[in-house]
C-alpha cells in the first residue's frame, strides 16, 4: 500500500509513520524536507499548490492523510491536488469541533459547534467542504477527530513544560476551574492503531471517527500524576477559565472551547471498523515516559517567560480574592 502523509513530523504523524512502516506500507512524507529517514520524502510546500502539484505529478497513492490542514483553504487545495490521485483521503480534524455535550459520552453523532475557539470552527468548515466534495464528485474522504493526544515531548498542562519547572521549584501553578472536570488523554501510539487501521477501508469513506483512549481522569488527577513522577507535592491555584481568558486569550480560547468541559468519548464506532484498536497506555505510564524525557532534555532549559509571567501575574491578582 502506497501512503502519503502531508506533514509527517508531528506528535500524531510520527507514531503513525512508525506503525505504517512496521506494517510494510510504502510511506511517503510531503513536506519541506524536514522528515527523518523513516519515510521517503517528497519535498514541497503543500501551501504552494503549483509546486505541490508538480512534486506529486508522477504519483498515485492508495491513501493520503493530511495532518496539517487547519483552514478551509487548505482542504480546498487538497481536493484540487488529490482528486484522481488517491483512493482514500483522510483529514485529521479535532474532537474540539463537538459542541459542549448535553450528554456523555460523546459519539460521532454529537453536533459540531464551537463558538469559543476559531481553531475548532475552521476544522468544522474543513469537514463541511469534504462532505460537499463527496456529494458532488465522490471525493473519497474520511474524517478522523483526535482529542488531546500526547507523546513523551508534549506535556498536557496549561503552560507545558514550564508547569513542571514551577512544580520542581515549589512555585504555584494555575489549573482551570476546580480541577474536577473529566478529561481524556490519548497516547500517540494508541491513536496510530486506530488511524492506520482505517487505511484503504472503503467502508470508512464518507464517515467520521473519533479515536481516543477510554481512560477518564480529572484534571486534578492529571496534575497529581505528573507531580508524583517529579516526586513533589504541587501547589495548585484553581482559577476559572473565563478569568484565565482575560489574561491570555490563546490559552483561554483553548480552555473555553475545549478543556474546561468534561469530554468522554464512546469509541464503539472506531472499534467496529478497526477491531485491534483498544487504547493500552494509561496516563500514569505515559507520564513516566514524559517526565524521563523532560529530565533528560528540557530540565535545564529556560522556562517560557511569557507563560511564567502569566502565571505569576494571574496568581498574584487572583489569589487574594479567594481568601
Amino acid at each position: 500500500m502506497k501512503v502519503l502523509f502531508i506533514g509527517g513530523t508531528g506528535v500524531l504523524s510520527s507514531a503513525c509513520s512508525e506503525l505504517a512502516i512496521s506494517r510494510g506500507m510504502d510511506l511517503y512524507h510531503l513536506n519541506r524536507g524536514i522528515s527523518p529517514n523513516i519515510a521517503k520524502t517528497i519535498i514541497a510546500d503543500i501551501r504552494d499548490v503549483e509546486a505541490a502539484r508538480k512534486a506529486i505529478e508522477d504519483y498515485h497513492f492508495d491513501v493520503v492523510v493530511d495532518f496539517i490542514a487547519f483552514e478551509p483553504a487548505h482542504i480546498e487545495n487538497d481536493i484540487e491536488l488529490f482528486s484522481g490521485k488517491t483512493n482514500h483521503f483522510i483529514f485529521i480534524s479535532s474532537a474540539s469541533a463537538y459542541q459542549i455535550p448535553e450528554t456523555l459520552p460523546v459519539t460521532e453523532e454529537t453536533p459540531l459547534d464551537n463558538p469559543f475557539w476559531e481553531y475548532s470552527r475552521n476544522k468544522i468548515a474543513c469537514e463541511e467542504l469534504l462532505i460537499a466534495a463527496y456529494a458532488k464528485t465522490g471525493f473519497p474522504y474520511t474524517i478522523v477527530r483526535p482529542s488531546h493526544t500526547y507523546d513523551k515531548t508534549k506535556i498536557p498542562t496549561v503552560g507545558g513544560y514550564t508547569v513542571l519547572h514551577r512544580m520542581l521549584q515549589g512555585l504555584p501553578v494555575v489549573l482551570h476551574g476546580d480541577g474536577t472536570s473529566i478529561w481524556t488523554l490519548t497516547h500517540n501510539t494508541d491513536f496510530a492503531v486506530g488511524l492506520v487501521g482505517l487505511f484503504g477501508n472503503r467502508n470508512a469513506i464518507n464517515e467520521a471517527f473519533h479515536v481516543t483512549s477510554d481512560e477518564w481522569l480529572s484534571w486534578n488527577q492529571i496534575y497529581g500524576i505528573l507531580a508524583a513522577e517529579l516526586n513533589v507535592k504541587p501547589t495548585i491555584v484553581h482559577i476559572p477559565s473565563d478569568v484565565i481568558a482575560l489574561y491570555n486569550k490563546e490559552i483561554g480560547d483553548g480552555l473555553l472551547g475545549d478543556k474546561a468541559h468534561s469530554m468522554l468519548f464512546d469509541n464503539s464506532k472506531i472499534k467496529s471498523f478497526v477491531p485491534d484498536f483498544n487504547a493500552q497506555i494509561k496516563f500514569k505510564d505515559g507520564a513516566k515516559e514524559m517526565i524521563k524525557w523532560y529530565k533528560e532534555n528540557t530540565l535545564n532549559e529556560e522556562v517560557d517567560k511569557d507563560i511564567n509571567d502569566f502565571m505569576d501575574k494571574i496568581i498574584d491578582d487572583y489569589t487574594p480574592k479567594i481568601h
